[in-house]
């Protein structure tokens, strides 16, 4: 059975569509066509029921896809490990980071793992910390350096790397900027802009809020930290942002409340071995856990 026609059914399964799979795997959507029809042909069965231009596995799809999957993840893992054999540095290496973390502390690191190991191909990819653990459960990434989870998964290795602290804030003309000794009941008052209510730093407020008996008004959402910056510079709520991205456009609400550390490190699938690379970035990463390389500024 070819592992790329394999990889073409994994991409369309996953994807919902030809056209998505095609771009994935950096194929024309005949290609892809092909390789699926190639591949029926071989099993003697059809994989997807097509209804117009909606697809659906059929029975026969889905006793395949988790049999697919468990062979591409093993046919990667091999290639890996004749190539670890050799001791080099070397091949491809994923990694899923969100925003914020890719754009303010990962940037040194790169620049230095690029620098001593350039033979290393980089495949970056920037997602919601959330969908993030979703795709490294799913073993399509090395590492993922994010927001970790309040709670962790038993199948992940974590590595906690550094520790963003938030600060309450808002714009200079917001009517709470001029109030002192607030409490979370006084921001109950005021919508605020927040991520997704999914999403780790929202269910940290979110708790946070829930200890006091104080309702958290969500009127706008973003999963982009600099977009919430953004909204609430120009007066439209408060929010809780990392101390790290402030500037003169906010304001440090005066809130009466234990510091709100979010942790933020690196995680990877217990059950997939680590290649060189990746155990390298990763030693680089925990090199200096406690004194980071200076993060690059937007």
């Amino acid at each position: 059975m070819d592992t790329q026609h394999l990889q073409a059914f994994v991409a369309i399964a996953e994807t919902g569509s030809f056209s998505a799979a095609a771009e994935r795997l950096h194929l024309t959507q005949p290609a892809i066509s092909k390789r699926i029809a190639l591949l029926e042909e071989q099993l003697k069965s059809p994989l997807f029921d097509r209804i117009g231009r909606q697809i659906a596995l059929t029975q026969a799809g889905q006793v395949l896809l988790s049999k697919a999957i468990l062979i591409l993840s093993e046919v990667t893992a091999a290639q890996r490990a004749i190539a670890d054999l050799k001791g080099e540095v070397e091949g491809k290496l994923s990694i899923a980071t969100s925003h914020h973390v890719g754009l303010h502390y990962l940037p040194p690191f790169l620049r230095e793992f690029s620098t001593q190991f350039p033979q290393v191909k980089l495949d970056l990819h920037f997602l919601d910390s959330e969908q993030a653990y979703y795709e490294i459960l799913q073993g399509r990434f090395d590492l993922a350096i994010i927001t970790l989870a309040l709670e962790q998964d038993s199948r992940l290795k974590s590595h906690n790397l550094w520790h963003d602290q938030l600060h309450f804030v808002a714009a200079p003309t917001h009517p709470l900027a001029a109030q002192q000794n607030l409490q979370l009941a006084d921001l109950s008052r005021h919508p605020a802009v927040m991520p997704d209510t999914n999403t780790y730093t929202t269910q940290l407020i979110s708790k946070l809020f829930e200890a006091q008996a104080a309702t958290l008004d969500i009127g706008m959402v973003s999963n982009h930290l600099d977009t919430i910056k953004m909204l609430l510079s120009i007066g439209l709520g408060w929010g809780v942002l990392p101390k790290r991205i402030l500037d003169s456009e906010l304001v440090i609400l005066n809130v009466a409340h234990e510091p709100i550390m979010r942790p933020l490190g690196c995680i990877h699938h217990s059950q997939r071995s680590l290649n060189n690379a990746a155990s390298m970035f990763l030693q680089l990463l925990q090199r200096d856990q406690h004194q980071p390389l200076p993060p690059t500024h937007q």
